[in-house]
């Protein structure tokens, strides 16, 4: 239901505070909200169910990965705080993809599961202006004209404030199943959340429903590790901040832990097959649409028939706790056929469950219900982040988070909403993709969404958005000294390599075919030979003996920008025609239907999305590039007449 002042009047209720902005849920993206938030100067309320749970990982204990390092290296160059706190709960880190190049190399790190809770909850507790409090939020106090004005709780407890922030992850309405059994429950057994999800239908905004599931979590002094293949992290250990890139000894380095690698079988899929009658997902009560790219085993069996076998990734918890996570292994079936399927795979036949899989259902928002800034079309003021929205993952939801605390704060303050480009960073293709596109299935990050990725590099995601963070107020005075040291650095490394002379002499060319290189023909700078493929900054170090004792980051950056130079330049002739579309603005006020040579469908479903642009416009599902082209001419048109 949608409470305003005349029916609160009937209610028993508290004034529980006034606040600019209230954040519901600490997960993820309230997090990174509220904190952002708090830090624009808004006062902000952070409410959730239960404040051990803030940060919690109910799935996969890692943060990054393929694309998902991508988007922590561009909330930390903004100035949030997903990066750093990883940073010091990681106990195993790797950099992925090294050998794929530059577009997709991307930071991952196991995480000790409980300290990154504790620390996250410290943080935002030591945060001025950002107040913690253990409540559920039931519904939303709007008035007459759709503006958000408030938050009732459980206990009747009133929170007023300007605007609200939606972060419920997957707790609205939620479920938990395995095989036949079902029952009301949030991640890990906490509680679920009623009522929110049908304030929201009163509202008018329409929802539909997810699923996800969790794998088995194992006894770690039950499982045979002689006859898995053990995968170390990187050394030395890196960092996802660039605060702490820079300044390494600022970051205690836990002990690292490996991870170990095993197999499914034709043993564990015929035990699959053979009982899926009594998995969930075949007998009809999962009604939730999964994610395509996290497939329950069993799904995995059925839709990839001809694999003999699927990878499992034996992954730790924590520093303090034996207990470890089965990467690959996420089920919904029932707990005697975990157990039996355990008992196939190598290394695990004599391991005891800890924590049975699950599947959980909950619902969510369609995104197509958001603008670009994350605020609702229907509520002004109401704003939405995380899986609510439709994504999967602690770092889709984290990014959200943190433009939603920043366009709240800033609508508080008369400012316009800060819109991230496809062009400027992954978090701009992830909202672009979710508001325009919406999602069937959890959305999750991925490299090949990102059409513009050789720019959008983990390593350049300072270069691309600290001096926005900056403009914006999150970039505070030491983050901003060690992004302009670098990048005078950077320049002057780069200056340096291009203006080094390497001789033609024998005991050059002699080094340069050692290399596999081709002899000089004349002097030639070391710019130039690092366009070879087969040189390194590394490997050209003999011809090199007075370059300078620079960081890693650094000297990757200057390798990367010359030896992709090309590439890149084709990269920005096709960005710049990509910012011609978004530069062509459509009037807030368009009425669709009145615009001769549009389709029917075309004219709906801009009705319904107010696109901002027509590159905006050309990205919504169902318009065409005909529809496009009538677009063009109709503001050409106007311009004229205009």
């Amino acid at each position: 239901m949608n409470i305003n002042d005349a029916v609160l009047a009937k209610l028993p209720y508290y004034e529980a505070g006034q606040y600019d902005i209230a954040v519901v849920g600490a997960g993820h993206a309230g997090i990174e909200a509220a904190m952002a938030a708090a830090h624009l100067g808004a006062s902000v309320v952070c409410l959730a169910m239960n404040l051990d749970s803030i940060g919690n990982m109910p799935c996969n204990p890692s943060i990054g990965g393929s694309a998902k390092g991508q988007l922590v290296r561009e909330i930390d160059a903004l100035g949030g705080v997903m990066g750093q706190m990883a940073d010091r709960a990681s106990i195993q880190f790797r950099l992925l993809n090294r050998s794929k190049g530059p577009a997709v190399i991307a930071p991952r790190a196991q995480i000790d599961r409980r300290r990154y809770q504790a620390l996250m909850k410290q943080k935002l507790e030591q945060t001025p202006g950002l107040w913690l409090r253990q409540d559920e939020a039931v519904d939303l106090l709007v008035d007459d004209r759709l503006n958000v004005c408030g938050v009732l709780t459980r206990f009747h407890g009133i929170y007023r404030c300007q605007k609200v922030i939606l972060a419920t992850g997957t707790y609205l309405e939620s479920r938990i199943i395995i095989g036949q059994e079902t029952f009301p429950s949030g991640p890990d057994s906490l509680f679920p959340s009623h009522g929110l999800s049908l304030a929201l239908q009163a509202l008018g905004i329409k929802m539909q429903r997810f699923k996800t599931g969790t794998p088995v979590r194992l006894d770690g002094l039950t499982i045979n590790r002689q006859v898995m293949e053990r995968q170390d992290g990187d050394a030395p250990v890196a960092s996802f901040s660039f605060v702490d890139e820079a300044y390494p000894d600022r970051t205690p380095e836990l002990p690292q832990k490996p991870c170990w690698l095993t197999w499914t079988n034709d043993a564990t899929h015929t035990l699959i097959r053979d009982n899926l009658d009594r998995s969930p997902l075949y007998s009809g009560i999962i009604e939730g649409v999964g994610p395509r790219y996290c497939p329950s085993i069993e799904d995995k069996v059925v839709r990839f028939s001809d694999k003999s076998r699927h990878q499992l990734f034996v992954e730790p918890m924590g520093l303090d706790t034996e207990e470890l996570y089965l990467q690959g292994l996420s089920t919904s079936l029932p707990q005697d056929i975990q157990q039996a399927m355990l008992k196939t795979i190598p290394g695990l036949e004599a391991s005891r469950i800890q924590r049975s899989a699950y599947a959980i259902e909950y619902d969510c928002l369609l995104p197509q219900e958001l603008t670009l800034s994350l605020e609702l079309k229907a509520v002004h003021g109401l704003y939405a982040a995380g899986q609510l929205n439709g994504s999967s993952g602690y770092e889709e939801a984290a990014a959200q988070g943190l433009m939603a605390g920043i366009n709240a704060a800033r609508a508080l303050q008369g400012k316009s909403p800060v819109i991230l480009r496809r062009s400027q960073a992954y978090i701009g293709v992830l909202i672009d993709d979710l508001v325009n596109k919406g999602t069937a299935e959890p959305y999750r990050m991925m490299t090949a969404r990102a059409e513009y990725r050789l720019v959008l590099q983990q390593g350049n995601a300072d270069a691309r958005l600290t001096p926005l963070g900056r403009e914006i107020g999150l970039v505070d005075d030491l983050r901003w000294q060690i992004y302009e040291h670098k990048q005078a650095a950077l320049q002057t490394e780069l200056a340096r390599l291009k203006q080094t002379r390497v001789r033609p002499d024998p005991s050059n060319r002699v080094y340069l075919q050692s290399l596999g290189s081709s002899p000089l023909a004349g002097g030639i700078s070391l710019a130039e030979l690092l366009t070879r493929p087969e040189l390194t900054y590394t490997n050209l170090s003999q011809l090199d003996p007075d370059r300078p004792d620079l960081p890693a980051d650094i000297t990757h950056e200057a390798e990367t920008e010359l030896k992709y130079a090309g590439y890149i330049k084709i990269e920005e002739q096709r960005i710049a025609k990509f910012h011609q579309m978004e530069d062509k603005l459509l009037p807030p006020d368009t009425d669709y239907k009145l615009i001769k040579g549009l389709r029917l469908e075309a004219q709906e479903k801009l009705n319904a999305y107010r696109p901002q642009s027509v590159g905006q416009a050309s990205r919504i599902s169902g318009i065409s590039p005909a529809d496009i082209q009538v677009l063009l001419f109709w503001l050409e048109v106007r311009k004229r007449q205009k």
